[in-house]
């Protein structure tokens, strides 16, 4: 240090004896505040010591341990990156199978609505035919009763019209020929 300051002191022209009075100063200036080169070159030597030290069993193993935390960050933030790309993906695949599920569902209303709307027709003609059927079957039972009633009322009007043609003619007609009246009243009532 002495040496690179009376180097400079040198190398900007002043004559020699200001080198030599500046060199005197700090001779005076190092005794006053102690320094010696021995003790320099000792104090170098101990920082070197405590560096080299320091370096090998604290800076050496915090620099590991930062290093691995910072692998460490590093791989959790990957890992948080792949786990909300994952994430998105199922949200995807949710979303997918949820609109899939509701197709789904769509075309099952729609098959059941159609399917209940073909049972109900179908339903609805054979109630209709049930109902026609049972209406011709009491139309012919009714048609039945009426030519039933027809008859029954025929034979008693054509009982009737004999008995009363019987009474008129009882005393004046010969059995025969009431019998012969008796017979053309009761075809001419019964439509024969």
């Amino acid at each position: 240090m002495f040496s690179s300051l009376f180097f400079f002191a040198a190398s900007t022209g002043h004559d020699a004896a200001a080198h030599a009075a500046a060199a005197g100063g700090i001779s005076k200036i190092a005794g006053d505040f102690g320094i010696s080169a021995p003790y320099i070159i000792a104090q170098v030597v101990n920082f070197a010591i405590v560096a080299f030290v320091l370096w090998r069993f604290a800076f050496k193993p915090v620099l590991a341990t930062l290093e691995e935390r910072q692998a460490k960050i590093a791989a959790g933030l990957k890992y948080a990156d792949e786990t909300k790309a994952q994430l998105a993906a199922a949200q995807q695949e949710g979303a997918a199978l949820i609109k899939a599920a509701q197709q789904d569902a769509t075309r099952v209303i729609d098959e059941a609505r159609k399917t209940a709307k073909e049972f109900a027709e179908r339903e609805t003609a054979a109630a209709t035919e049930r109902a026609n059927g049972i209406i011709t079957k009491a139309q012919q039972a009714i048609e039945l009763e009426h030519r039933k009633m027809l008859d029954q009322a025929r034979g008693e009007i054509a009982r009737l019209v004999v008995a009363t043609t019987q009474r008129v003619l009882a005393k004046e007609l010969s059995d025969a020929e009431r019998s012969r009246y008796n017979d053309a009243a009761a075809r001419e009532l019964t439509g024969v």
